[in-house]
């Protein structure tokens, strides 16, 4: 059956305190952030000893690490943050064997020099794809020199933002050190959102072999609010993935606020992965028992 997880990063507290909150809730696993108030692991301070002791830690409560965030703008316009950007995910990459799992995710940026989530008409040219590319094919060797896996995820976006933008990539880099991060959500546009199920057979269809952890969150039409959505997760130092919460004519809400066909995901990710880790995102605290019970009920009536 599949593994109901969440990001670490939703329990802003020291290593410890978090795991014991994540546990306390029968969660089974989680996507590791590198973010804790007593242990310093920003660039040049991630050490073996430090992720052993993450590892261990989570562990001991009987949460396994699934997977690790690496998020960052990998094409960011500006050349020194991009080095510095890409520096600090390299770090991560080679620690994930000593973190308990070889795979580490990351969207695939834009060239929008003030926010990783909005379109900017770079990302749709073939210098844009040539740069992100290149990028995309380093990290992947990068990750399997160190015996880890880099996961692409997919945004409407960013650079690979479409179905037929992941296939290109991976058809361009056929890499061991290669995977994708499935979220649906994160394939919707106006064009498509009120075709549903044929667009989440759609994205089955072509990519299900490429997947390796898949991820919870919900998506519907924003409404009048066109402008970049971030949301309070009590966190004053949260990474805005976080917080971020859609931009434009999408919205990107917590599992079960939305119009995701949910019972066509989960059957559709189960055909190929039964097992897969699945990860909540996109809420605060407080909303987890209730995002968690409503995974968990929508995975019972299907089977899974």
């Amino acid at each position: 059956m599949m593994q109901t997880g969440i990001f670490t990063a939703y329990f802003p507290y020291a290593l410890e305190e978090s795991a014991k909150k994540i546990r306390a809730l029968d969660f089974n696993t989680v996507q590791l952030d590198l973010h804790f108030p007593d242990i310093d692991l920003s660039l040049g301070n991630i050490t073996k000893e430090k992720c052993r002791t993450i590892r261990d830690t989570f562990r001991d409560h009987h949460l396994p690490i699934s997977c690790i965030s690496g998020y960052t703008n990998i094409v960011h316009p500006d050349p020194a943050e991009r080095r510095e950007r890409n520096a600090l995910l390299k770090e991560i990459i080679a620690h994930a064997q000593y973190l308990g799992s070889p795979y580490v995710i990351s969207e695939t940026g834009t060239f929008d020099p003030d926010s990783d989530w909005v379109h900017h008409p770079k990302n749709k040219t073939e210098e844009g794809w040539d740069e992100c590319r290149a990028v995309i094919g380093d990290l992947a060797q990068h990750a399997h020199d160190h015996g880890a896996v880099f996961l692409l995820e997919t945004y409407v976006n960013n650079v690979v933002g479409s179905v037929e933008e992941t296939l290109r990539m991976f058809a361009e880099i056929d890499h061991p050190g290669l995977g994708l991060l499935m979220d649906p959500t994160n394939y919707f546009e106006n064009h498509n959102i009120d075709h549903m199920d044929e667009t989440l057979n759609r994205v089955f269809d072509a990519l299900s072999d490429k997947i390796r952890i898949a991820h919870a969150k919900d998506v519907k039409r924003s409404g009048g609010d066109k402008s970049e959505k971030h949301a309070d997760i009590g966190d004053a130092d949260a990474h805005e993935g976080h917080t971020f919460r859609g931009v434009g004519e999408i919205e990107l809400p917590a599992p079960g606020l939305g119009d995701l066909n949910y019972d066509l995901y989960l059957r559709r990710l189960a055909q190929k992965h039964p097992n897969i880790p699945i990860i909540i995102e996109h809420l605060d605290e407080s909303d987890v028992p209730r995002a968690k019970r409503f995974l968990e009920e929508k995975l019972k009536a299907n089977g899974l």
